[in-house]
């Protein structure tokens, strides 16, 4: 019968590998699509959901538009800019990257929602002086160019595997439909040059703070005669200042909505928590120290509670501070809609913070891991040590910017900290402890792969921090132009 045939069985089996095959192919197609379908679909949520609370109209119609686009925003800053506060942790083993992805998006949201700020600058810290874009319609389609200018900048960063400044990005934008609306005249050029300034100021002191912990942790820790007894010493010492840095750090930027603090009060606060903590973790360290072996290995589980502890609080800093790139020129727009004109400030609606916060964790869960994975892994090795210095001096720099009113990137001070630290091991190792890492006889590839820092990353990150703010700004005006022409 044909159906005992083997020849019919063996048909049959080729025709079945063929169809797993396909199945197989066609799945391997398509799951790159699912994370910007998932996105896609978000955005048109977002848009569903404002046009059924608002009502669609003409009057609204824009506002629908924008809030899409500030969704859009959202997504792209949780891809992008997270990665700067997950990275070390994952770098350092500390947590996963599945993991990372839950406490971030967690803290992300609570950051935004708890102790988001709920008032705006309009023209987002006096880029462009509002008397130059008071009309309602030119003020209304700067904001949404400059709004879709940065967040195609940043997905575009993100698709090039380069950490970017989302505030330098929003900066950008504004700047480049003020000039396109109103001229060179219209921007506040000395804002601008400061904040040129934090280009170097920021990655410089981040990476010299980093740089100085390690040095110390080296000197104090590392290379003693009895490791375990020096960790003993100093490692409750830096955990306490990590505690009060984060103290210090959260009261100024992560808790303005919640309670006003002082720059006074705020440090007051940390070196008090700092010392509370340092007598409450030398009993603790003494315990989890016991049994370990005298290795570099063995400190690692003395460090990685904290390092996974100021993770999470970085992350909720930045939900905190940084919704406001995403959803501020949306709520200057909503704002504009609705008052008839521009504003010195304005407040947040709560379903415009909504969209921020959601926002930034979708993002972050569809497309985190890819510079999560560059943030913690390719730009140099990171241990549970090196991990902490980048997280501590992310917030030390920032409360020195605070004291000091240096407008700063906190993209800018972690990966800064990440080359500090990687430069710093290169200088040590070569310097001090007499290690050879150049040779006349390898070929160039041999001694580009045997340095600490990747320097691809490096070339490949600095171009891109270099070129936010002018391909931003470029790409605003360009929209700019393109809008108020088809609907102006």
């Amino acid at each position: 019968m044909a159906d005992t045939d083997p020849k019919s069985w063996k048909t049959l089996n080729k025709d079945l590998d063929r169809i797993s095959m396909l199945e197989q192919a066609t799945a391997l197609v398509s799951r790159p699509l699912v994370a910007p379908g998932i996105a896609l679909a978000f955005m048109v949520l977002v848009g569903l959901s404002v046009g059924s609370f608002s009502g669609v109209s003409a009057v609204t119609a824009i506002v629908i538009a924008a809030s899409v686009v500030g969704a859009y925003m959202a997504l792209n800053i949780g891809a992008n800019d997270v990665a700067n506060n997950m990275g070390p942790a994952v770098g350092a083993r500390a947590m996963t990257i599945g993991s990372a992805l839950i406490v971030a998006a967690i803290c992300e949201t609570a950051g935004a929602l708890l102790a988001g700020g709920d008032v705006v600058s309009t023209v987002s810290r006096g880029i462009i002086s509002p008397e130059s874009v008071a009309q309602p319609q030119i003020f209304i389609w700067a904001m949404f160019s400059a709004l879709l200018a940065g967040a195609l900048w940043i997905n575009l960063a993100t698709w090039i595997g380069a950490p970017v400044s989302t505030t330098h990005s929003i900066v950008g934008g504004v700047m480049g439909a003020g000039i396109a609306a109103a001229g060179f005249a219209a921007v506040n050029w000395p804002t601008m040059g400061a904040i040129v300034a934090s280009w170097v100021i920021s990655p410089v002191m981040g990476g010299v703070i980093a740089a100085a912990f390690l040095a110390f942790i080296k000197t104090k820790i590392i290379y003693t005669e009895d490791m375990l007894a020096s960790a003993r010493r100093w490692v409750p010492v830096l955990i306490g200042i990590m505690a009060g840095t984060f103290a210090t750090y959260l009261a100024l930027k992560g808790l303005k909505k919640l309670i006003s603090v002082g720059f006074g009060p705020a440090v007051l606060l940390g070196l008090a928590i700092a010392i509370v903590t340092t007598f409450v973790m030398r009993p603790v360290i003494a315990r989890q120290s016991r049994g370990l072996e005298p290795r570099k290995k063995s400190l690692k589980e003395l460090f990685s509670i904290p390092l996974v502890l100021s993770a999470a609080l970085l992350s909720f800093a930045h939900g905190a501070n940084d919704v406001a790139n995403a959803v501020g020129p949306l709520a200057a727009i909503v704002h504009a809609v609705q008052d008839g004109g521009s504003s010195d400030s304005v407040s947040i609606p709560i379903w415009v913070m909504l969209i921020g916060g959601a926002g930034l964790s979708v993002g972050l869960l569809l497309f985190g891991p890819k510079l999560i994975n560059i943030v913690g892994n390719e730009i140099t090795r990171l241990n549970a040590m090196r991990a902490y210095c980048v997280a501590l001096s992310a917030a030390f720099t920032v409360i020195i910017a605070s004291w000091l009113g240096l407008p700063v990137s906190s993209t800018h001070i972690a990966i800064g900290g990440i080359f500090g630290v990687g430069f710093f091991r290169e200088w040590y190792h070569e310097r001090v402890m007499g290690e050879l890492r150049t040779d006349t006889t390898s070929t160039a590839e041999q001694r580009r792969r045997k340095k600490v820092v990747r320097r691809s990353h490096f070339t490949t990150i600095l171009a891109a921090w270099l070129i936010t703010v002018p391909a931003a700004a470029s790409l605003s005006a360009l929209l700019y132009w393109v809008f108020t022409s088809l609907w102006m």
